[in-house]
């Protein structure tokens, strides 16, 4: 006993982690793979962030850093106090609401559905079909929306007047209630069959044997969706869901910028688009600055509280 008392002692675990050293020479192929997008990622992602420095600045084009005269919080107190950021804030709030309150909810509801369908063929020509919007330039979908819209050969105003709606076409495109409306639904059509890939991604991962138990149980389609198809993506949906209220605020410009005019600047224009014309537009770099600072701080403040109330709720989270 005393021995084995002895030898308990005297021995020392055997380390199975190896060093950072041991492990970058053991994957170093790995490793050399991944570098080209390290330096990606470092180059466009936080190599700018020196340029935030122009925010604390009355920045002069030309000038070195050293020449430039730092003016500290006043370009941001500059833009609290322009009335202007608060309606462009509202617009931007409003259809990222609804963007993601329908970009988000219609792709789940159509993949479950395309994931029921039995017939190979046309569920492919179905995906295909949906699918290709995303490929459309902007550009194209703002014209295509424009004349679908126009009230000389639309066909929505041609439909609303043959059946006795309306007594005269809409002027759909200057009138900036709809606006909102109209963005949400395009980006619905072009990005819904493209954002619902990996929620297919996600159920083509659920086990067959699940679905035949369910059958055997005498359970219907609606009620193997609900307790087997839905709890089997959750997951993913609660991801997908915390990363899409952190890109809240940051909806870009471009739909907005295309389908607007100047009768509804009121309600088309977002902080994108306000940092554009108010900033680069005008020559004033810092201010431009301040207002994309301001973009980026509230969507890392949305990811991280997004994260922290799901992680608690549902011990789901991206981080």
């Amino acid at each position: 006993m005393e021995i084995a008392k002895k030898k308990a002692h005297t021995y020392k675990p055997i380390k199975n982690k190896k060093s950072f050293w041991g492990s970058l020479i053991h994957q170093r192929y790995l490793y050399f793979m991944s570098m080209p997008f390290v330096i990606w990622v470092f180059v466009f992602n936080y190599l700018p962030l020196w340029g935030w420095t122009m925010a604390f600045q009355n920045y002069r084009p030309g000038k070195s850093m050293g020449e430039q005269e730092w003016v500290g919080l006043q370009h941001f107190i500059m833009l609290f106090q322009d009335e202007r950021f608060y309606l462009v804030l509202r617009n931007t709030l409003a259809m990222s609401l609804m963007g993601l309150i329908l970009g988000f909810t219609v792709p789940i509801v159509f993949a479950i559905l395309l994931n029921e369908v039995r017939k190979k063929a046309f569920k492919s020509t179905l995906q295909t079909i949906t699918y290709l919007p995303h490929f459309v330039s902007w550009v194209v979908v703002a014209g295509i929306v424009t004349k679908v819209l126009s009230i000389d050969g639309g066909v929505v105003n041609q439909v609303l007047t043959a059946t006795g709606l309306v007594d005269e076409p809409i002027q759909f495109m200057t009138k900036g209630g709809l606006f909102w409306i109209i963005v949400t639904l395009a980006d619905l059509w072009k990005e819904m069959g493209w954002n619902s890939i990996i929620f297919l991604a996600a159920m083509a991962g659920i086990d067959p044997q699940l679905y035949e138990a369910a059958k055997v149980d005498g359970a219907g389609r609606l009620r193997q969706i609900w307790h087997i198809t839905l709890p089997g993506i959750r997951p993913t949906i609660l991801v997908v869901l915390i990363l899409s209220i952190g890109h809240l605020i940051s909806i870009g410009f471009e739909k907005q910028f295309l389908l607007g005019n100047s009768t509804i600047v009121d309600y088309s224009e977002v902080l994108d688009l306000y940092a554009l014309n108010y900033g680069i537009g005008l020559g004033r770099f810092s201010y431009g600055t301040a207002i994309g600072i301001f973009n980026s701080l509230v969507s890392i403040i949305l990811l991280f509280l997004a994260n922290g109330i799901f992680k608690r709720f549902t011990n789901q989270s991206v981080m």
